[in-house]
Parts: structure tokens; sequence; C-alpha cells
């Protein structure tokens, strides 16, 4: 019996989760990364190092394989079309990608499909900044790179229109939107198949830090009802409407006066799924493989009432495994989930999942975890 390959562009640390949830299911996973050190290179057995800028290197690695995903976003549209020509099923495909490529198209589809979103509109100069922050009401307001942003880079917020030269010395569009007056972060997670199948993880909380995420909680305390749901159909619609294939992460704002907005979009594990490794029946990993590979999904409910996941930055003491035993010693139930990464001020290298019926008790044993391993703590 011959299983299928599955090519993954990016060797970060999602292709290397994605591939440990592939091992059970006896796919070949072939890896095209920048560099052998990166994440997933470490552990893939099958690996090219090469440019996914480079048309000819994509082609390449494509060869042999029956299903090519992601990582991440940034394989230019044009190459992805190419590969479609070439017969390569693309997953997710280039028409439905672009939207999280994209901010600005992103924006004007949702818009289109009238999916509630902050207020906003392409600006052009530091001047038309200061109109479009009198049409939403004045400063401050937020300017975003159409592509390319990520944790918090290609975005600012602000104060006037002295502040807003740094967003057009990139040289791209920018995406102004209104400030958003929210409750707190949430995010919605399905994962869609070619044929049309869709399961729905529960809406979680999730915390930033210096626009970094911090702590996720699954499901997200206290959201009403009505409000859950409506955020899972609106990502599971936007998934059908988009055409969708793998997983897609809908990050939103919860608004004071009782709404949900959508912020971004991504097409491809997510940190916001990561506390389903071991809080659902089904990870975001292996659904999204089984979603690429047009398999039946696998079941996304949750294993327990309360799953916090927290991740683990570099701190700096670059030697984290004498924390690593203290962390387990201290919480046998504590999963831990490291990266492989060199440790570096700031950076993810790694994450920490927590569960049981105490959402208190979970939410400490994961903040602890974390901020040891980080070297905030040393008891």
């Amino acid at each position: 019996m011959t299983f299928p390959v599955v090519g993954m562009v990016g060797g970060g640390q999602l292709a290397r989760m994605t591939h440990e949830a592939g091992i059970p299911l006896g796919i070949t996973f072939r890896l095209l990364s920048d560099t052998p050190q990166d994440s997933a290179a470490r552990v893939v057995n099958d690996v090219v190092v090469g440019d996914y800028r480079d048309l000819a290197t994509l082609r390449a690695f494509a060869k042999g394989c029956d299903v090519i995903t992601f990582d991440h976003e940034h394989v230019p549209t044009e190459h992805l079309r190419a590969l479609e020509a070439d017969g390569i099923p693309v997953r997710p495909g280039p028409d439905a990608l672009v939207h999280a490529q994209d901010k600005g198209v992103m924006r004007a589809r949702l818009t289109e499909l009238g999916v509630d979103c902050p207020r906003h509109r392409i600006v052009t100069d530091p001047a038309d900044v200061a109109r479009f922050a009198t049409e939403v009401g004045g400063f401050p307001v937020v300017l975003k790179t159409v592509r390319g942003g990520y944790d918090g880079k290609g975005v600012w917020l602000v104060r006037s229109e002295a502040e807003t030269g740094d967003a057009f010395r990139a040289g791209v569009p920018v995406l102004g939107e209104e400030r958003v007056d929210f409750r707190r972060e949430l995010a919605a997670n399905v994962v869609r198949s070619p044929h049309g199948q869709a399961v729905a993880y529960p809406v979680v909380e999730s915390r930033q830090v210096d626009g970094v995420c911090d702590t996720v909680i699954a499901p997200a305390p206290d959201l009403a009802p009505r409000l859950s749901a409506h955020a899972q159909e609106m990502a599971l619609r936007i998934a059908a409407e988009l055409g969708v294939v793998g997983h897609l992460a809908v990050e939103l704002f919860e608004t004071r006066d009782g709404r949900v907005l959508v912020n971004e979009l991504a097409m491809r594990p997510h940190n916001s799924g990561h506390w389903t490794q071991d809080g659902a029946v089904t990870s975001q990993f292996a659904n999204h493989l089984r979603a690429v590979l047009d398999l039946p999904l696998g079941d996304p409910r949750p294993r327990a009432p309360w799953t916090v996941m927290s991740n683990v930055l570099g701190g700096e003491y670059p030697e984290m495994y004498p924390a690593y035993l203290h962390c387990m010693a201290r919480d046998p139930a504590l999963k831990i989930h490291m990266y492989g990464k060199d440790v570096r001020p700031g950076r993810k290298v790694g994450h920490v999942n927590t569960f049981g019926d105490d959402l208190a008790d979970v939410t400490e044993r994961a903040r602890h975890a974390a901020d040891y391993l980080r070297g905030l703590i040393d008891e």
C-alpha cells in the first residue's frame, strides 16, 4: 500500500508539529526549508533546502508530492498558480490563500460577504491617514502593511499624522483601520476539506503581550453562547466562501458592546490552536493533514473542561534544560512542546499545555511553567 506524500513549504515550528501529527497517519512528509537549522528541518527526514520565492525550486520540490501545503502564507500567488497549472494540488489554493496574504484583499472580500470587520480603507500617505481618522471618529487609528506583517510586525497604532511615516517606508500599500474598543481577543479555528466537510473547534480567548500571543484559554471563559455560535458559524462560512482547504484561524475582537469583528485570517495551523495537541480529540495539525489529503476529518471536541496554552519565549538564560526538568517534576500532567530552536530573548521557542476541571488551577500551572522556562521565576 502506497501512502501519500505531503509537501510542506516552510520549516518552522508549525511544520515540525504538523510532521509529528502525520507520523501516526503513515504519510510521507517532505519539507522545503530555508536552512537545515530550521525547526522542522531538524526532525524531518526528507528536506529540500531552498528559496520558496524561486519558482524552479518550488517546481522541483513539488515533483513526487501528492499535495502541497504551507506553514506560512508568503509563497508568491503566481507561483502557486504555476504549480496548479502543472497539475499539483495546492491546499489551500491561491484563490483562497491570497486573502491571508493580502489584508486589503481580505477586507474587501469580507466586506462584500457582509462579514463584520473594523471600519477600514487603503490609505495613501500621512495626509490621507488624517482624513481616514476623521471618517472613523479621530485618532488613534491602526495602520497595517497589506502584506508581510505578523506577530505585531507591520502594525502601528498612530495617534497623530506625525506618527504615520514608518508605515509608508516599506513601499507596500497600507491599510487603515479604526481602533476597536474591544473587551478581549478571540479566535475561531475551523478545518475544511476539498469536498466541503468542515469541523469547528471551541472559540478560544487569545491574550497578547506586545503584539505576540502569550496565552490561549479554551474555551473562552464567560463567552455568551450566542457569540460563540456566531463566531463558529462565521468562521465556517468564511472557509466555505473563500474555498479554504485545511485549517483556518479567524482572529476576532469581542467588542464591549457585544459584537465580534474579524481582525485577521490565517490559512495554516495557528498559535491559537496549539492547545488542541493535548486538549482536543483531534489536533489542528492532524485535521489540517486530513483536510489537505481529503480524508475524513477528526473529532474537534475538547478532552477536558479547560485547556490553557502558554507560549515559551526565550529569555536571558539560553540553557533551558534544567528548567525543563524542574517543570516536569513539579507538574507531571504538564505537556511541554519545544521547537528545537536556539534561545534568543523574545523568540518563540516552545509552548506548554495544561488541562483540567478548574480554570484558575489550569491557568496558574501553565503560567508558572512558561515563566519558569523563560527564567522569570526561580521557584
